[in-house]
């Protein structure tokens, strides 16, 4: 499998999401963030985008975010259990393997998703994390788990012009889940787990800054 062109086709295709404003539908708002959906054109379900603007700078911000072994982001992040690297295909581009603990009052099973993940930077001083699903040998399906797909899913830090201490964070998910889930229950819970996810990144920064 040829990582590192599905790398570069992910981050062009997250671009695609954030320039393309046509079809999507709010579907839950907070004083973080703004969550719209339509229909994933990769698979039978939606497509997610979150859009906030966090206290921190985009240094701060992307502390929190980077997808890296022992980052910050597994102690804040709530779907995130684990976060492993099973290889680092070239400085910006890795496969990794990533634990989610069992959701929605234990309807929905700890999954693990094994993805290329590309780290971004533009001149404008954005910078991005880029996922989409891969089948790697070091990582088979294991007991214990649901195995997951995340079809193109990340999130893009951009600086606002003028105001060095906020940031401009947009998400994006698609994640088939896998196993036997009611559409309602899938429906329902990325929603409100991106709104969280926006809360939670917000009280990270917040503590980044306390420091």
């Amino acid at each position: 499998m040829d990582y590192e062109q599905k790398a570069k086709a992910v981050g062009d295709c997250l671009l695609s999401y954030k320039r393309d404003e046509s079809g999507w539908k709010v579907c839950k708002k907070s004083n973080d963030v703004v969550v719209s959906w339509r229909p994933s054109s990769e698979f039978p379900g939606n497509v997610y985008k979150g859009e906030g603007i966090v206290s921190g700078s985009p240094e701060k911000v992307w502390d929190c975010l980077k997808p890296v072994p022992n980052g910050l982001r597994v102690k804040w992040d709530n779907n995130v259990k684990r976060f492993e690297l099973l290889e680092q295909i070239t400085e910006d581009i890795s496969i990794c393997r990533t634990v989610t603990p069992s959701a929605a009052m234990g309807i929905i099973a700890p999954r693990d998703f094994v993805d290329v993940i590309l780290v971004k930077q533009y001149e404008d001083g954005t910078i991005s994390s880029n996922a989409t699903n891969v089948s790697h040998p070091g990582c088979p399906p294991q007991s214990g788990y649901v195995r997951g797909v995340n079809h193109p899913c990340g999130c893009i830090c951009v600086p606002i012009s003028g105001e060095p201490n906020k940031t401009q964070v947009f998400s994006f998910f698609q994640t088939d889940l896998g196993g036997f889930l009611p559409r309602s229950v899938v429906d329902s819970f990325f929603p409100s787990s991106m709104a969280e996810f926006y809360s939670n990144l917000t009280k990270a920064v917040k503590s980044l800054k306390d420091l």
